[in-house]
């Protein structure tokens, strides 16, 4: 058996809106992340993990903002086609660790529910995965508030 290591890191900007979508759980929110898809950093942050992982690049080369296809596309269907993709290369996710930073929303009440998400997603158990939450006690651009910071890090095993 072999076993990769991959990270990944996504950050978006807060914007006009009333939620905020976190681990395909819509979080109510007096804003919202500006992005070309749905602004889930933590999704992204993990098909990223996943993708450098199994060595196949980063989600922007697989579903570039430039492409229409993927306007206001929901993450989770993002996930699960890169699950897919590291499938076909032999690979398989082991288990996840998701460190969300921000000062808002508060993630510790729906950790449960992007756990459950990612699991269905992923076919993992809910055990094999992590959600964690930080703040820059008020530092840079997450601690005033202007955005959120995802990290992921994935073990992923193959033969």
């Amino acid at each position: 058996m072999k076993i990769r290591v991959g990270q990944g890191i996504d950050v978006h900007a807060f914007g006009p809106g009333d939620h905020v979508v976190l681990g395909g759980v819509r979080i109510p929110f007096d804003r919202a992340l500006a992005a070309h898809s749905d602004g889930d950093v933590a999704l992204h942050a993990l098909c990223d993990a996943m993708l450098g992982a199994a060595a196949l690049g980063d989600i922007g080369r697989h579903f570039p903002p430039s492409d229409e296809r993927w306007s206001g596309v929901d993450s989770r269907d993002l996930l699960r086609r890169v699950d897919l993709m590291i499938k076909r290369e032999g690979w398989s996710v082991n288990n996840v660790d998701i460190t969300l930073v921000c000062e808002q929303p508060k993630i510790t009440p729906h950790a449960e529910k992007m756990k459950a998400n990612i699991a269905v997603d992923i076919g993992l158990d809910a055990g094999d995965i992590s959600i964690k939450a930080t703040t820059t006690e008020r530092l840079g651009f997450c601690g005033r508030g202007e955005g959120i910071t995802a990290l992921a890090t994935v073990l992923i095993k193959g033969w």
